[in-house]
């Protein structure tokens, strides 16, 4: 329904506070119980008043029909006595509804007396004796009416005359008045009552909603920035202001922690430009040196030349491989994303994890011959087979990545260990070293993206190895772990699951 243009909007129910809509809310429904409990009060007692008015009609119209009405025009002694019923008529008519005789307990009757409808026997006999309402000749008062034909054994013959009906009427005048003087103390009552619980339920509901004005104050301070401020505990856990409370009291927590995680997200994409820039940079600087050197005609031989040729090819090499692992980290990303379609695509195949770990043992006595380096099983032992389906190329790109962080920043001549085997239902690939290890500190961010444990390591990867290595490995399904503590050295662990029996043959095959 279209609100009135004429209605203020600051007056609309949308723009009215809580507090006094519950107020509203709560007054009208008080004021439609009392006025409902009013009507239905009334309704019964004027039905019960009419009751008793009927019962008496009953009783004193059976005995108006079995009294003659004498000569006359004074009234019966037995009419005078219904006097007590208020004012009451009696009327004997004949078989044609013609009045014979008329009296009345009165002087003047309310209303000019009842306005009776025709009343021949036919008729009265069609009421069968039960009372009904006429309205008064002026219309202001209702009368209630019995309509009895007169017995014809309770006269003789020679007074046939006598025969006919009998109608008693009487006011409704005094029921009226008690139904009229009831529902006017009902309401007046009534609205001094609703006056007094309108003015208790707005103190009960100002004390009811004062836990949400503390909740809104405290709201207010924590959009200001203060996520020190705290909801006091206003109400039981249990109950709806305790639940909102202690959901408020998290907020600020999970605010807080969100922006810190976010301001390190942002201080590890600015150190992760940072090095990116520096790494990007050294190779670039060396190679537009090495290319001034030729223009300004510094390279007077061939074999110059074919020197600084070689190192712009290395220094090429070095670029393509930061730019490759930068694509790559992104396309990670985009990989993690939800409801993102596959865009790294894996060439899974069956394969056992002692080739890659037989490579490995060869890749750390290229990178450092005096290093000692020892093919065992998980944790020790011998080795033994470690199937599964996976791209190989792309988990030869992790392992070497671990090998690469494990010769970097481990002391020269610090042994390192390969690992290779079954635990339960996967296959393991370590590499272990016994260099300084990390702090927990460290453990727990060393696979982030851009994080980096020492700011003074120079790191070809630019602090994206090992989440690319982690993210690769989550790719297959599978988990890269760290196992470490200070003095302890570091034990990086790729856990992958087995095949199913459809790829064991496979991989048997291969092996």
């Amino acid at each position: 329904m279209k609100r009135p243009t004429w209605w203020p909007a600051e007056r609309r129910p949308g723009r009215l506070s809580l507090r006094t809509r519950l107020l509203c809310l709560t007054t009208a429904l008080v004021a439609v119980g009392l006025l409902g409990t009013g009507v239905i009060v009334t309704t019964a007692l004027r039905g019960y008043l009419q009751d008793r008015v009927d019962d008496r009609l009953v009783l004193t119209g059976q005995i108006a029909a079995r009294l003659a009405p004498p000569a006359g025009t004074e009234t019966p002694p037995g009419v005078q006595a219904l006097s007590v019923l208020g004012d009451t008529t009696v009327t004997y008519l004949d078989d044609g509804g013609a009045t014979t005789r008329e009296f009345e307990t009165s002087t003047v009757p309310p209303g000019g007396g009842p306005e009776l409808p025709p009343l021949d026997r036919a008729a009265v006999l069609a009421h069968e004796s039960r009372p009904f309402t006429v309205p008064s000749k002026d219309g202001d008062h209702e009368w209630r009416v019995i309509a009895l034909t007169r017995p014809a054994q309770a006269f003789p013959p020679e007074r046939a005359e006598d025969r006919g009906s009998v109608v008693v009427a009487t006011s409704l005048d005094e029921v009226d008045r008690t139904v009229t003087k009831t529902r006017n103390l009902s309401l007046t009552v009534g609205a001094a009552l609703l006056v007094l619980l309108a003015v208790a339920g707005w103190f009960a509901v100002r004390s009811g909603l004062r836990p949400l004005t503390r909740i809104e104050e405290t709201a207010t301070a924590i959009t200001a920035g203060d996520y020190s401020h705290r909801v006091p505990e206003l109400a039981a856990p249990h109950t709806e202001v305790g639940h909102l409370t202690a959901c408020l009291n998290q907020m600020p927590d999970r605010i807080d922690t969100a922006f810190q995680a976010r301001a390190e997200a942002e201080a590890r994409t600015r150190r992760f430009f940072a090095d990116a820039g520096h790494e990007l940079r050294t190779p670039l600087v060396g190679i537009k040196g090495y290319t001034d050197l030729y223009r300004m005609g510094a390279l007077p031989t061939r074999e110059d030349v074919d020197q600084t040729m070689t190192r712009i090819a290395a220094e090429s090499e070095r670029l393509t491989r930061l730019v490759e692992e930068m694509f790559l980290l992104a396309r990670l990303d985009e990989e993690a994303a939800p409801s993102h379609e596959p865009t790294l695509a894996l060439d899974l195949a069956p394969m056992d994890l002692r080739t890659l770990a037989a490579d490995a043992l060869h890749d750390v006595r290229a990178l450092d011959a005096t290093r000692p380096v020892t093919l065992t099983g998980p944790g020790g032992g011998r080795p033994t087979t470690a199937p599964a389906v996976a791209d190989e190329a792309r988990l030869r790109q992790v392992v070497t990545n671990l090998i690469g962080n494990a010769v970097t920043h481990t002391p020269p001549g610090t042994p390192i260990r390969i690992g290779v085997g079954t635990v339960a239902d996967r296959a393991v690939l370590e590499v272990a070293d016994e260099g300084p290890g990390l702090t927990p500190a460290e453990r727990d961010h060393v696979f982030d993206r851009f994080y980096r444990t020492d700011d003074s390591r120079a790191r070809t990867t630019g602090g994206s190895g090992l989440a690319i290595a982690h993210a690769l490995v989550t790719a297959h399904d599978g988990r890269l772990t760290l196992d470490t503590a200070p003095g302890q050295g570091c034990t990086f662990r790729i856990e992958l699951p087995l095949p199913d029996e459809s790829h064991r043959a496979g991989v048997d095959e291969r092996a």
